[in-house]
């Protein structure tokens, strides 16, 4: 009878830890599914999030980052002459760079040169009654726009400059 017992208790054995084995199997397949599910779902949220903003011409490869208060960039004041109306005419214009953040604005910094020979040919193409009037005062600052938000290097990001803003403008 010690034997049957033995023979009895064995297979009642094995059969619980089969069961604790499915038991944990099916657990790990629930976590992995729910943890896989909640990826997903957090990962389109954040894309449809991505979606729902204003359309974008080029999509920027940096990250938004929260807004602050804008950083603005001064450039040194152009002296260039016009083109020929009446005579020989000179425009002085200085301006400052409205930028998002500290590192839009270092970026700017440093490629100085390059913006201020883009302006210079910029302003060295235009003749005084072009830009004499309000609008044309706004259209040049859409161009300086335009031209300072061009990337820097080739295939690279375009700056994020949103606003230029005169701080001296003089034709004689």
């Amino acid at each position: 009878m010690k034997a049957d017992a033995k023979a009895e208790a064995a297979p009642a054995g094995g059969g619980s830890k089969k069961k604790l084995i499915m038991i944990i199997v099916a657990v790990l397949i629930l976590a992995i599914g729910g943890g896989g599910g909640a990826y997903f779902m957090l990962k389109g949220q954040d894309d449809s999030a991505e979606h729902d903003d204003e359309p974008v011409k080029k999509k920027s490869k940096k990250k938004k980052k929260e807004a602050g208060p804008p950083v603005y960039v001064p450039v040194e004041a152009f002296t260039v002459n016009l083109q020929p109306e009446e005579g020989e005419q000179y425009l002085q214009l200085a301006f400052t760079l409205q930028v998002p953040d500290a590192e839009q604005s270092e970026g700017i910094k440093n490629n100085m040169p390059k913006v201020r020979s883009r302006i210079l040919l910029l302003l060295s193409s235009k003749k005084a009654s072009e830009i004499n009037t309000p609008e044309g005062k706004q259209q040049l600052s859409k161009e300086i726009l335009e031209q300072v938000n061009e990337p820097f290097e080739e295939h690279g990001d375009e700056q994020e400059v949103s606003e230029v803003l005169f701080t001296s403008f003089i034709i004689q």
